[in-house]
Order: C-alpha cells, then sequence, then structure tokens
C-alpha cells in the first residue's frame, strides 16, 4: 500500500475532496478545497470561502454594480478549465461597455456545482443566491442530464433532494436528511474518513472508481425505462453520463413525469426570481452529439434514435418559456452551425475524447459571448435595474 501510495503520488494521480454533505442541498463544494483537476481538462481549482467555485465576492453588492448569478451543474462549476476561461468569466468580461448596464460595472458570481438537478438549483437560490442580491439569475441548464436528476426513480441517489407534485402542488422532497446513508456521512468517524481521504491517493482513486460505477448504472437504470432497443449507454455518440432519451418525446411514464416536474421547477424558480424583482434567463447547454461538426456523424446518431433531430429537450424548454414568459436561449443549434463552419470541436479534451463530455476552452468562449448578447441586446435592454424597481 505504500508503495502503490508513493507511485499515485509520482504518476501524479490525485482526485481531490472537492465536496461535503449539506443538509440543505444534499452536497455543496468544501469551502477552501483546493487541488489540481486532470481527468477532463486540466486547471487548479480553488474554491472560495463561501463554497463557490470562484473569486471572492462580497455579500453586499457594490454602489453601480450589476450582478448576474450563475446557477447549474458541472457545466456552470466548470472544473475542466481555468477559471479565466470560463463561459461565466467570459460573460463578465464581454458585459463591460454593454450599453444597456448605463455604466454600472457588471459582476458574475458561479453558484454552480456537479450532479446538480434542477431542484437543487432551486435550493441553492433559495439558500444561497438572495443574500448577494444579484439583478440577473441565469439558469444552465444541462438537456443532457437534468429531467434525469429531477426524478429520484431515473436518478438513484437517495442522498439528495428532490421535488414532488402533492395534490398538484410542487413541493420540496427532503427525505434523504432521514436516511442512514446521509446521517453517517455526519458523524466524526465520517469526518476524520473524509480527512483520511484528502491525504491519501488510494483512497482517492477508490472513491472516483465507485463513483464511475454509480453513475454508469444510474444511466443504464434510466435507459430501461424506454422501448427503443437502438438506444444504448455507450455507442461512440452517446455519451456516458447523458441520456439519449432527452433528444425525443418521452413515451415512458416515469420520464413524463420527470419532465413535468423539471418543468414545474423551472417555473417556480421563474416566479421566485420575478418575485425578488430580478431577470431570469434560462440558457439551455448543448451536448456532445448535439454539436459534432461531422453532420454525417449526427444524422447516423439521430436516425438510431429514431428522430429527425437533436434538439427536442432544447426546444421543449424553449416553448415553456415561450408559454410561461421568460427568457431562453438555446446554445445548442448555434454551437451545431459553429462547428460544422469551422470543424471545431466544442466538446472535449486532449486526455479525453474529443467531441463528448464537457465544453472546453472553445466551447465556454462562444456561449459567454453569445451569452452576453443575448443579456445585452435583450433581457437587459428591456429590462429595468433592480434599484429603479425599488425607487417605484
Amino acid at each position: 500500500m505504500l508503495l502503490s501510495e508513493i507511485g499515485l503520488r509520482m504518476a501524479g494521480i490525485s482526485y481531490k475532496l472537492f465536496y461535503q454533505y449539506d443538509a440543505d442541498l444534499g452536497v455543496v463544494l468544501r469551502s477552501g478545497a483546493e487541488g489540481w483537476w486532470k481527468e477532463e481538462g486540466k486547471a487548479y481549482i480553488r474554491i472560495n470561502s463561501a463554497g463557490l467555485r470562484d473569486r471572492e465576492h462580497a455579500r453586499a453588492k457594490p454602489p453601480r454594480t450589476f450582478r448576474i448569478a450563475v446557477l447549474g451543474d458541472s457545466y456552470a462549476e466548470a472544473m475542466q478549465v481555468p477559471m479565466e476561461e470560463t463561459f461565466w468569466s467570459v460573460l463578465e468580461r464581454q458585459l463591460k461597455g454593454c450599453p444597456a448596464l448605463a455604466r454600472r460595472e457588471p459582476e458574475v458570481i458561479n453558484f454552480g456545482v456537479s450532479g446538480y438537478g434542477t431542484a437543487q438549483e432551486l435550493l441553492m437560490l433559495s439558500h444561497r443566491v438572495w443574500p448577494y442580491n444579484p439583478d440577473v439569475v441565469i439558469l444552465a441548464f444541462t438537456t443532457g442530464n437534468d429531467v434525469r436528476n429531477n426524478s429520484r426513480v431515473l436518478e438513484q441517489d437517495d442522498l439528495k433532494p428532490y421535488s414532488v407534485f402533492q395534490n398538484g402542488e410542487l413541493v420540496p422532497d427532503l427525505k434523504f436528511r432521514d436516511s442512514f446513508g446521509f446521517r453517517l456521512r455526519q458523524t466524526e468517524l465520517a469526518q476524520w474518513a473524509y480527512r483520511l481521504w484528502d491525504s491519501s491517493r488510494i483512497i482517492q482513486l477508490f472513491a472516483q472508481g465507485k463513483w464511475i460505477v454509480t453513475t454508469q448504472n444510474a444511466q443504464a437504470h434510466s435507459y430501461g425505462h424506454d422501448s427503443n432497443p437502438n438506444i444504448t449507454p455507450w455507442d461512440g455518440v452517446a455519451e456516458a453520463g447523458l441520456d439519449s432519451m432527452v433528444y425525443r418525446e418521452p413515451r415512458d411514464p416515469v420520464w413524463k413525469e420527470a419532465w413535468e416536474v423539471t418543468e414545474g421547477l423551472v417555473v417556480h424558480m421563474r416566479d421566485e426570481v420575478k418575485e425578488k424583482g430580478a431577470e431570469f434567463l434560462v440558457v439551455t447547454a448543448s451536448t456532445g452529439p448535439q454539436v459534432h461538426p461531422d453532420v454525417a456523424v449526427r444524422q447516423s446518431f439521430a436516425k438510431r434514435l429514431g428522430v429527425a433531430h437533436l434538439f427536442y429537450a432544447d426546444l421543449r424548454i424553449r416553448d415553456l418559456g415561450e408559454r410561461r414568459d421568460f427568457a431562453v436561449l438555446n446554445l445548442a443549434p448555434l454551437f451545431q452551425t459553429y462547428a460544422e463552419q469551422h470543424r471545431v470541436f466544442l466538446h472535449g479534451f486532449e486526455n479525453s475524447v474529443l467531441g463528448t463530455g464537457h465544453w472546453n476552452k472553445e466551447g465556454h468562449r462562444l456561449a459567454g459571448e453569445l451569452i452576453a448578447s443575448k443579456l445585452c441586446s435583450d433581457v437587459l435592454r428591456k429590462a429595468p435595474s433592480r434599484s429603479q424597481v425599488a425607487q417605484r
């Protein structure tokens, strides 16, 4: 074991503990945690004192500052790239000089946490975001797995919060707090184990392997709730960790319910943001198969799924925004055009598989620029500032 520990350290293999369990959100980032992220992309990660993958931000909003809060999962957390290359950093730089800001300084704060579904993002909004008094809330919606994340049946994870319909009303499902696994993780013995994890590369490697198996099992379980034999958890284009069921209208009752819960959560988030006097923007992120630069690869994948295109989830969220009066930016169609024209992969890294996984530097740059353009030309131009609302 000692030789293995030494060997792993010499090889630079580590999986630092960036997360901790939380009674409100299930899991959060550990404040002050830092270390290298190398399994997909490469970046040195620092978690700030508030438990955010971001620089330090004052709670009180400085004068003449326009604040934007970003909610999301691993796409927003963006461990794969250095902080200055993330879409929310690009967004902040791109908004400088936007006429709609009326000479206010843009400040973007990232609340993204890997693995979150919309239920957790709504709880993050309620528990952590509002003390920062944002003017705009952006929900970065990952079409590839957010719907599954919102279903206990599909997700197969009892250590996180969900939301369920009761008598036609969407209410939080916080059963995870009473589970043996969650209570065990709050004990002093567990805290000692986490400290050991921080110091042992062998334990980190074992825990990483366990996480991969758990993720693959959840994905395989979600495929069991569908009747299309052409869809498999991994076929070279479909991605591990994503769900091919989101590329077409759901047929299974479990998936239908997952979609209904997801839409209810987004509308609930819109209502809360509106009540606080802020603006709300939903940005649907792309998946690798949607924006592969080779049209033949995309068409082959769509044919196996039995669909005409790969934008079902994106368009469903767009239609929801039109019905319920909130702004939506679908990135995938724009990414697809860009990738095809420039023959470039927007997902994947040299140490992973190009065309799959999370956004690379180019993907983040494009996302940040497109979101900034949407905000400056549309959302902000139409909306008064929160200070103006308060004065009225």
